[in-house]
C-alpha cells in the first residue's frame, strides 16, 4: 500500500520520496516492521493465548524438560504470519507475481497449519490433521506454483549476450535503473527476458540445467511436454521442504533460528540474481523484477528473530504447524522462485538431515522388525535433534549447534554460485 502511495507522490514532483523506490530501503523497512511486529505485538497475543489457555498438550517421549512445556501457548505462528504478511501488503509491488506467489503460499500453508492445531488443541487430538490431508495441501499448492513458474507470462529469465563484459561499462545511470527496478532489463549485457525452464545447478560450468533436457528422449518436440516433469518435480520440492521446516520444530527455538539463518542466504541470492551487476559477475541468469522477493524475505527474517525473542529457550510459545509449515513452504517457494531449489540441499542441510534421520529410522526399525522379529534403531531418538537429547546434550545448546550448522551452510551455498 504504501509502495503505490509513495510512488504516486513521487510521480507527483515530491521531493526525498524516490527513496522509497529502492529495494534496499524497503528490505530494511520489511525487516524493521516484522521485528516491531513480531516482538511488541506478539507480546499481547501471547498473553491473549495465556487468557485463552491455548496451550500445547506434550506427548510422554521421555525427554529431559518436557513435562516443564505442557500448557505452553501454541499457535504463536500467527504471529510470524501477520509479521510477513503486514510489511509485504505495505512495502512490496502486489502486482508482481513473484509477491503474489508467495502471499499466496504464507495464507495457503497458514491455513493448512492452523487446521491442523486446530485439530489438536480444541478437539483434543493429538494427532492433528491426518498426514493425507496435509500432503494433499502441499500437493495443490505445487501444483499451483509449478504452472505459474511455467506458464505465466512475467515469470521469465534474461541471458547472458556475452561471456564477459566489464563492470567499468555500466553507466552510474544504470546502476541507479537496476537498484530502483523502474528498468532493471539493461540490455547491454542481457538478451530479452523469456520464458526458460532453465534453473542454476551447482558445481558445474555455467550453472545451468534445463528441465526440458530431461525429456529430450521424446522426440524433437519434447520441450513442450517438459512441464510434465517440471511440476511434479515443484510439487514434491514444495512438500518435503514443508515437512522438513515441520519435523524440526522439536526443540525451543531451533526451527526459528535456521529458518532465519536460510531465509538470510534466500535474500543474498535473490538480490544477486535480480541485480544485473552482480549477475553479470557471477556469470548466473538475470531474473527480472526478482527484486521485491528481497523486500518479501527480509519481512521474514525479521519474522523469524522476533518470534526468537519469545521461542527461545524456555520457549513462552511454539509456533505450532502453522509457523513450521508456512516457513518451510515460504523458503521452499522462494528458492523455485529464483531458480535454486537445486541448492536447497546445501542451503536447508538442517532440514535435510532431520526428514532423513526419520526415514533412516522407520525403514530400518520395520526391515529389522521384519527380518529379526524385532525392531532396531539407528538413531536413539529421531527427529535427529531428539537423538543429541538422548545422548544428554542440553536443548539450548543443540539448538545453537545447529544454528551455526545452518549459517555455514548458507554461506556454502552463496559460495557455490563461483565455485564451478
Amino acid at each position: 500500500m504504501l509502495y503505490y502511495l509513495f510512488s504516486w507522490l513521487h510521480k507527483s514532483g515530491y521531493h526525498g520520496t524516490r527513496i522509497f523506490q529502492y529495494i534496499s530501503f524497503r528490505s530494511a523497512m520489511a525487516f524493521v516492521l516484522a521485528l516491531i511486529i513480531s516482538v511488541f505485538i506478539g507480546k499481547y497475543f501471547i498473553q491473549y493465548l495465556k487468557k485463552k489457555q491455548i496451550g500445547e498438550s506434550i506427548r510422554d517421549l521421555g525427554l529431559a524438560g518436557q513435562n516443564e512445556k505442557a500448557g505452553t501457548p501454541t499457535m504463536g505462528g500467527l504471529i510470524i504470519i501477520a509479521a510477513i504478511l503486514i510489511p509485504a501488503l505495505l512495502l512490496c509491488d502486489l502486482s508482481n507475481i513473484y509477491i503474489i506467489l508467495m502471499i499466496f503460499t504464507t495464507i495457503w500453508l497458514g491455513a493448512l497449519g492452523f487446521s491442523d492445531d486446530y485439530i489438536k488443541v480444541f478437539k483434543k487430538n493429538k494427532e492433528g490433521l491426518s498426514p493425507r490431508k496435509k500432503l494433499i495441501g502441499q500437493i495443490i499448492l505445487g501444483l499451483l506454483v509449478g504452472a505459474t513458474m511455467y506458464f505465466h507470462p512475467d515469470a521469465v529469465i534474461s541471458e547472458k549476450k556475452v561471456q564477459k563484459q566489464s563492470l567499468t561499462k555500466v553507466s552510474s545511470t544504470e546502476l541507479l535503473q537496476v537498484e530502483n527496478q523502474e528498468n532493471a532489463h539493461t540490455p547491454k549485457l542481457f538478451d530479452e527476458p523469456h520464458h526458460s525452464s532453465k534453473t542454476t545447478i551447482p558445481f558445474v560450468k555455467n550453472h545451468e540445467m534445463d528441465y526440458s533436457a530431461l525429456t529430450r528422449w521424446m522426440g524433437d518436440k519434447s520441450g513442450k511436454w517438459s512441464f510434465l516433469l517440471f511440476i511434479p518435480i515443484i510439487v514434491f520440492i514444495i512438500a518435503a521442504v514443508s515437512n522438513g521446516a515441520n519435523l524440526t520444530d522439536g526443540l525451543d527455538g531451533l526451527a526459528t533460528g535456521t529458518t532465519a539463518s536460510v531465509a538470510v542466504g534466500i535474500a543474498i541470492l535473490a538480490y544477486v540474481s535480480g541485480n544485473v551487476i552482480f549477475a553479470n559477475y557471477l556469470n548466473i541468469m538475470y531474473i527480472p523484477n526478482i527484486g521485491e522477493l528481497v523486500i518479501f524475505i527480509s519481512a521474514v527474517i525479521g519474522a523469524c528473530i522476533g518470534f526468537y525473542w519469545w521461542n527461545c529457550y524456555p520457549a513462552q510459545v511454539f509456533m505450532g504447524d502453522t509457523g513450521s509449515l508456512t516457513l518451510g513452504g515460504i523458503v521452499a517457494v522462494s528458492c523455485i522462485i529464483i531458480r535454486k531449489e537445486l541448492l536447497i540441499p546445501i542451503l536447508c542441510g538442517v532440514y535435510l538431515a532431520q526428514s532423513i534421520s526419520v526415514i533412516m529410522q522407520v525403514s530400518y526399525f520395520k526391515y529389522t522388525k521384519k527380518r529379526y522379529g524385532e525392531g532396531r534403531r539407528i538413531f536413539l531418538m529421531a527427529p535427529l535433534h531428539h537423538h543429541f537429547q538422548k545422548k544428554g546434550l542440553h536443548e539450548s545448546k543443540i539448538v545453537q549447534r545447529f544454528i551455526v550448522v545452518s549459517m555455514i551452510l548458507a554461506v556454502l551455498a552463496i559460495v557455490t554460485l563461483k565455485v564451478r
